[in-house]
């Protein structure tokens, strides 16, 4: 067996090789390919995926950076068509932008035995601007069909030295080749920051390298007058250029399952950090090279540090409210309401102030940064030990290497000798503790007056509760009617309650019952969806066809009808990365179904209860025959808010027994 997967392995290294990479030299053998060899459940593959970045001077505007790109996708089947559409990312500032040229694109069918080209028009490629600091281009290839290969290529041409886009080695179908070049001259030091689970082993050379520069010289007259020349002069320089390349087979796609919050945290591939600078007779320019250099700057930034010290324009404010009030966590709670209620978010996420605290507090809007900038001013002008917290959002990903570009977000946090309080004011349904979903991303950097920072566990330790409270009535033909009721707390109610206020409450209606696959739904009713102190109460009838098997004169039935679980959610062998749960949390289910009427219990579940390694999961199921009746309660308990890849084995069977447990029957038979 050993040897026949070698020799697998050998043959197909021996292919990889023997193709032709050039642009638009595409093989009918690449076309008549059916399924991945080593991935036969793939959609599509990468036959080829190349990228350089280098550096190029311009006499105008000094160096910039090249990034040159070519890729090549087999599509195998309707399901793999996406791969067909290519975004590109470009980002600008209020002078510069990043452009794309050259950009060709083919689509490649192979038809009567014969390879048959369509060529992208122009009208298939739109730019749209998706924030105040990127553009996305994007453009899709034509005539996509089971089998056809799609191939392109563009260059990148980019202003910002210090940005360069990370390398991406693994990606969500597999890739067949890979090669990455990165060139710099010695002029600019990168870091390089590699993540991931791949094994990547590059190659390093320095070379000789050569641009040419044009300066103006200024040559005095002749001797006794004053006249000065300006002479324009071209030199040829030579320096070195440090060069990195990757040279990549038969890389495994990256398989993706529930509870992760962004794949691309576990995602093979390295990122190039500009560590400094040094140009022939200057002196050495430091950029980001540690978490000190990386706070010093943001702190120091008026966008940020100086926003933190404006307090002129709310102080009668606050004074009138907060002015007879002593207790500080009163004081604290008084402030973030009327934060809340007094500005609006308008969706920008930014550490930094867009047009100031002082505008947005007078305009009623502001960014992530003006919104809690400002309250934390404000908590600590009424006295409190308020600090900026830096928070990278679950979608940005988890700042593991020392970077500007590492946060996104800013929240707030007030430290009590009881423990940390944090708050983000940008959710009008957010309470203290409880950050939306999208802020719960490991740890943030909170950062004291002076510019130090420290670290500070964003999730949180309260288990969040979900407690269900329902009554069913069993109907002889399988279906049930009843009632249920349900009790949410904190981020279980936050979550209830952006999904619901504000929204179409028929367009809710009809989502909740596709959720549950056709319910009726009648008297549905809400309490404290605005009293944020409370859990929110959720009520509603229902009927449901369909929720026991009828054979002969026997009813089989789970008694968690709907509610229950019906898959396991974790599938793969092995997982790589961490389980995330975003937060920890409790389901309580009690349910009491009453029988029809001439059919007895003749065989119940037994009670039972299992448990994950260190307390991590908990799962309790009690049930009890009274009389027509039966009384079920279950328990469903996630102690930690991410479970490490140790433990997947562990909850990958605890999930199962869970599933198993609430599918088991009880049984009726006829008197």
């Amino acid at each position: 067996m050993r040897i026949t997967f070698n020799l697998l392995a050998l043959l197909i290294s021996i292919t990889a090789f023997s193709q032709n990479y050039k642009f638009g030299k595409v093989s009918k053998e690449e076309l008549q390919e059916v399924i991945n060899p080593i991935d036969s459940s793939a959609t599509a593959s990468y036959l080829y995926k190349n990228r350089k970045t280098h550096f190029q001077y311009l006499p105008q505007n000094g160096f910039n950076v090249v990034t040159e790109v070519h890729e090549r996708v087999k599509i195998y089947n309707q399901e793999g068509y996406e791969y067909a559409t290519k975004q590109i990312a470009l980002y600008k500032s209020r002078n510069n932008e990043e452009e794309v040229s050259g950009l060709k694109a083919y689509t490649y069918n192979l038809i009567d035995g014969k390879i048959i080209e369509d060529k992208m028009s122009k009208d298939a490629v739109f730019k749209t601007e998706t924030s105040k600091y990127w553009d996305q281009l994007k453009f899709t290839l034509p005539n996509i069909k089971n089998g056809c290969i799609v191939e392109y290529r563009y260059k990148i041409f980019s202003p910002f030295i210090t940005n360069i886009d990370e390398y991406v080695f693994q990606e969500d179908i597999p890739i067949k080749k890979l090669e990455a070049v990165f060139e710099a001259p010695e002029y600019f030091v990168y870091k390089k920051n590699v993540k991931g689970y791949l094994p990547v082993t590059p190659k390093t050379e320095r070379l000789n390298d050569k641009f040419v520069y044009h300066g103006v010289s200024n040559n005095t007259g002749e001797a006794g007058t004053s006249s000065v020349k300006k002479e324009r002069y071209t030199q040829e320089v030579t320096h070195l250029t440090n060069k990195t390349s990757y040279d990549l087979l038969n890389i495994p796609a990256l398989k993706e399952e529930p509870y992760v919050s962004n794949i691309d945290n576990y995602r093979s591939g390295v990122k190039y950090e500009l560590s400094y600078t040094h140009y022939p007779n200057s002196s050495v320019d430091y950029y980001s090279t540690t978490w000190e250099d990386v706070v010093k700057t943001i702190y120091e930034s008026s966008s940020f540090g100086d926003e933190l010290d404006k307090s002129g324009y709310y102080e009668k404010d606050i004074d009138a409210l907060i002015g007879s009030i002593s207790d500080p966590v009163k004081r604290a709670y008084l402030i973030f309401d009327f934060v809340k209620s007094r500005m609006k978010w308008n969706n920008y996420h930014s550490f930094y102030t867009n047009q100031g605290v002082k505008s947005a507090y007078k305009d009623h809007v502001g960014n992530v940064a003006e919104i809690n900038l400002m309250l934390t001013s404000m908590l600590r002008y009424a006295g409190l030990r308020a600090y900026p917290v830096l928070v990278s959002t679950r979608s940005h990903g988890i700042p593991i290497f020392p970077t500007r570009e590492g946060y996104n977000y800013v929240v707030s946090c007030i430290r009590f000798p009881e423990g940390d309080m944090l708050l983000d004011a940008t959710n009008k349904y957010a309470v203290p503790n409880v950050l939306p979903t999208k802020a719960l991303n490991w740890q943030g950097r909170m950062i004291s007056e002076h510019g130090g920072s420290t670290l500070i566990d964003l999730y949180p330790k309260e288990k969040s509760k979900n407690t269900i409270f329902m009554m069913a009535k069993l109907k002889e033909d399988g279906s049930i009617e009843g009632a249920c009721r349900t009790m949410k707390t904190t981020h279980k109610a936050l979550e209830f309650r952006e999904n619901y206020i504000g929204v179409n409450l028929d367009d809710y209606l009809e989502r909740l019952e596709n959720k549950y696959d056709g319910m009726e739904i009648s008297d549905y009713a809400v309490k404290n969806d605005l009293d944020l102190s409370q859990p929110v109460r959720e009520s509603y009838k229902f009927v449901k066809e369909n929720q026991a098997d009828i054979i002969g004169d026997k009813i089989y039935f789970s008694p968690m009808f709907f509610l229950r679980d019906t898959q396991n959610p974790f599938k793969l062998e092995n997982r790589e990365y961490p389980v995330d749960f975003a937060y920890p949390s409790v389901t309580s289910c009690k349910i009491i179904v009453s029988i029809p009427e001439g059919y007895k219990i003749e065989s119940i579940p037994e009670a039972g209860a299992f448990m994950m390694p260190d307390d991590l999961g908990l799962f309790k199921y009690n049930i009890l025959p009274q009389g027509n009746k039966v009384q079920l309660a279950v328990e469903t308990h996630i102690s930690e808010s991410v479970i490490t890849p140790v433990y997947y084995a562990a909850l990958k069977t605890y999930f199962s027994q869970l599933v198993d447990k609430q599918g088991e029957q009880i049984v009726l038979s006829r008197i």
